[in-house]
């Protein structure tokens, strides 16, 4: 191909791809708000009115409403919309029952102080009926489908609790990074460190050698301020709070540059220091 043919070639590629490039944003953006029709009608057929109040109450089903193509969608939208907010409403009073049957069947106890609930320390949340979402451990789902709650609360369970854990190693492991701060720092053992600062010292100690030499993310290990407050809580629970030389651990309440952490109790509270001290 000679340079004239080939810049013609090029030239020619380039315009048609501008002419197509809108069209084919046209007809993603038609079969986006097909696949959004089609979803309701599977809902509407499972009766699922959960999923479909939520589905009705979105933005796809405004833009549904506002497609001059779709107009006809409207009003069986707004009649789907009395029928589901007739069943949610019913649905609301059923709601505590249905919530502890499918966690049960899922091997979780929930307790439920409606409208809040927890499964275990650290795992709690609130449902808000009025705006269909719900919050476990601050993070919005936006859903009040009791099918779905449980759903999330098996994954953060299994996430911060369904591993193995050896609280002496733990402890053992917390004093590491403690000691090596004081030393940094030149201190004597017993004095308090910052809560924040030895979360991040210790997330650093928990990285391999392999990353400080190729700072990869997909090579970082996480180590969430969740999974923090539920080990040092399962130390509590578990009645070892001391190392393995007899180093106890203790942490402080305050809110000047604090996290939330769970406190011998369980009681999530904000936690601003740190230390190891001699029983």
């Amino acid at each position: 191909m000679d340079m004239n043919n080939e810049s013609f070639m090029r030239t020619t590629q380039e315009k048609l791809s501008e002419i197509v490039r809108p069209f084919q944003q046209e007809l993603n953006r038609g079969q986006r708000l097909a696949d959004f029709i089609k979803l309701c009608i599977r809902c509407a057929d499972r009766d699922d009115f959960l999923r479909l109040d939520e589905l009705l109450n979105s933005k796809p089903a405004e833009q549904v409403a506002q497609e001059e193509a779709l107009a006809a969608c409207k009003p069986i939208f707004d009649g789907l919309r009395v029928d589901v907010r007739e069943k949610v409403e019913k649905y609301r009073l059923e709601f505590i029952a249905d919530l502890t049957r499918l966690g049960n069947d899922a091997g979780l106890a929930i307790d439920i102080d409606f409208p809040r609930f927890s499964i275990l320390k650290g795992i709690d949340g609130e449902i808000a009926f009025s705006d269909r979402t719900t919050i476990i451990n601050k993070k919005l789902l936006k859903s009040i489908d009791p099918r779905r709650i449980v759903a999330a609360l098996v994954r953060l369970k299994k996430q911060l609790y369904d591993r193995p854990f050896n609280p002496q190693e733990y402890i053992d492991s917390l004093y590491v990074t403690y000691a090596a701060i004081m030393k940094a720092d030149n201190l004597a053992v017993g004095q308090p460190v910052p809560i924040q600062r030895f979360y991040l010292e210790y997330v650093i100690s928990l990285q391999s050698k392999t990353f400080f030499t190729n700072m990869d993310k997909t090579k970082f290990r996480g180590y969430s301020l969740e999974q923090f407050g539920v080990d040092v809580w399962r130390c509590f629970e578990s009645g070892i709070v001391g190392t393995s030389n007899g180093m106890m651990l203790e942490l402080s309440p305050g809110r000047n540059y604090s996290l939330w952490l769970l406190d011998s109790s369980g009681e999530r509270k904000q936690m601003t220091t740190i230390l190891f001290k001699e029983d």
